[in-house]
């Protein structure tokens, strides 16, 4: 069997730091897999994007910053000016571990070499780890490859452990290298990873099995796929606009997405960011059991917190049934919810995803039984639409998704087929770092830095701070919070693993010589902490260039560069 080195991993990352040319970045990663056996490839890919896991995978290391430093600390012998003097000059965590190693590491690594697959198997090990003495053990399997690391090996170690890689390859740059180095069509690979939801198994099927491994590939019962997304609209107008006019519009329900499983009597519902969410919700399992006309199915839909009179109740509401699993009967009286259905994306062996969107419809008025769906209308023009978006409101809801009618399902892709249109801007930005406050705010990470993700290097960009929109509770659990996922501090700066999504509210987007995006946010609030959401599917930079784009369509133009 062959055995590549983990070395040459991460010999490999530091290559592709240095490069900036996006085909330069796809031959690269394209040879390195190449090289691979077949056992290594799943774990080689995941390993160099840094996802251990797939998404849908409920295993995670469970390894903290704190333990990760303390156990590295272990094996050198810093001075005080050593560690101000690496503090200063690394980048990340993983750079920071590989020039402590280098500078004042008390023994040499021991042998024999690390090999990728062994150090892929010591995580899977770690993540199953579980029970009394579980953190000790962990801690004892990762020393055990910081031993024998080299210290570029030990910044690819980390930067698997705190999910940070900074290589500048993005999920489409990996799909160019999948396809070159099958020799595949690109457009095949991506479809196969939308249904498949795991990077590593993508490319394991196409270099070992190629075009036809890659099109056997469908949707899986109880593998969930990433939800498709929607981009923002000012107004039905525009959503009619791109759509010319052939569009659906439906309710837009303060709740959280749902994607459920059904084969048989067994049925698994998960959340927008593929946990499994079951346990929490017996009364949505029910039923589906109980009405859902199909013997397999994977439905998608939204589940709002309802109070007095069916009124749907404000999201915070709904949270507090996804977080809880024991004492659920009396939670259900307090906190009643209902599940609304709009969209069907496999039934009884037969995908459905490549069905357009109105087919995918009639399919799950079929199915879904007595079980709600959302408000639709098809409107003949935008003022129907408008009409339908004040009723939408009116009912409580946040306003409209508009579906164009002949578009199939891409699961995890952002275009056009979908609009949402609310009545305020936001985004979903995610905090990268946090100042401690003063004053009253005194002892609480309270000023949050925000940021949006860059759909080309995968980076996230701040675009502004805001302490505004939290509670003085809320203020407490946001910094025990952010503590949790500390990297490092910087004065009164504490930066912070990228995994908090927050929703922001704001009046405008401006220009700014500050941040590297070019761009700030004016009167930015924080609304709700969006944890049913993942980092990866906050807002982009991208769609807030399209955003600063069109404020300016009926004022004076920037005379500056185009964002």
């Amino acid at each position: 069997m062959r055995e590549t080195p983990f070395l040459t991993l991460a010999l490999l990352g530091e290559r592709l730091e240095k490069t900036k040319k996006r085909l330069e970045l796809a031959a690269l990663i394209a040879d390195f897999l190449r090289g691979l056996g077949p056992e290594e490839i799943g774990p080689g890919v995941r390993l160099l994007i840094g996802q251990v896991f797939p998404e849908w995978d409920s295993r995670a290391l469970n390894l903290s910053w704190r333990a990760v430093s303390k156990i590295l600390q272990g094996l050198t012998a810093p001075s005080k000016s050593d560690l101000e003097a690496i503090r200063a000059q690394a980048v990340d965590a993983g750079e920071w571990a590989r020039l402590l190693l280098e500078r004042a590491r008390i023994e040499p690594p021991q042998p024999p070499p690390l090999p990728l697959l062994e150090v892929y198997r010591t995580f899977e090990e770690i993540a199953e780890t579980a029970g009394p003495g579980s953190r000790r053990k962990r801690e004892e399997l990762l020393n055990s490859l910081f031993l024998r690391a080299q210290p570029v090996e030990a910044k690819y170690i980390v930067k698997n452990v705190v999910r940070e890689m900074r290589h500048g390859v993005s999920e489409g740059i990996l799909l160019d290298a999948i396809a070159q180095a099958a020799e595949v069509p690109k457009k095949l690979v991506r479809r196969a990873n939308m249904l498949c939801g795991d990077l590593g198994e993508v490319t394991s099927i196409a270099l070992t099995e190629g075009e036809c491994g890659l099109k056997r590939i469908k949707p899986q019962l109880f593998r969930p796929l990433k939800p498709m997304l929607a981009q923002m609209a000012d107004d039905v107008a525009q959503a009619f606009q791109e759509h010319k006019g052939k569009t659906a519009l439906e309710y837009k329900l303060d709740g959280a997405r749902v994607q459920i499983h059904k084969a048989g009597d067994e049925v698994r519902i998960y959340s927008r960011n593929l946990s499994e969410v079951t346990s929490s919700l017996p009364e949505v399992v029910d039923q589906v059991r109980e009405e859902v006309r199909a013997d397999s199915a994977i439905l998608e839909g939204e589940v709002i917190a309802v109070g007095e009179m069916g009124r749907p109740l404000p999201f915070q509401h709904l949270m507090r049934r996804f977080r809880r699993v024991h004492n659920l009967r009396e939670l259900m009286r307090e906190v009643p919810i209902q599940l609304f259905l709009f969209d069907i994306l496999y039934r009884d062996g037969t995908s459905l995803v490549d069905e357009p969107n109105h087919k995918r419809w009639r399919a799950l008025q079929e199915v879904k039984g007595n079980l709600n769906s959302v408000a639709r209308l098809t409107p003949r023009n935008p003022q129907e639409g408008e009409a339908f978006a004040q009723a939408s409101y009116e009912a409580g809801h946040e306003g409209l998704i508009a579906k164009r009618l002949d578009s199939v399902y891409t699961p995890g892709v952002r275009g056009k087929a979908w609009f949402k249109i609310k009545q305020t801007i936001s985004l979903d930005l995610v905090i990268v770092a946090a100042d401690w406050g003063y004053g009253r705010r005194h002892g609480w990470l309270s000023n949050y830095h925000l940021a949006a993700r860059d759909e080309d290097s995968g980076e996230f960009l701040e675009v502004g701070k805001t302490f505004k929109g939290l509670t003085d509770k809320e203020f407490e659990e946001m910094t025990a919070h952010l503590l949790s996922l500390e990297i490092y501090r910087q004065g009164a700066t504490v930066y912070v693993e990228p995994e908090t999504v927050v929703e922001v509210l704001f009046n405008e987007i401006q220009r700014s010589p500050h941040y590297d995006s070019g761009l700030a946010l004016r009167f930015a609030r924080i609304s709700r902490l969006r944890d049913d959401k993942s980092p990866e599917e906050a807002d982009t930079i991208q769609t807030m260039r399209e955003i600063f784009r069109r404020q300016f369509e009926h004022k004076g133009k920037p005379t500056s560069r185009t964002l």
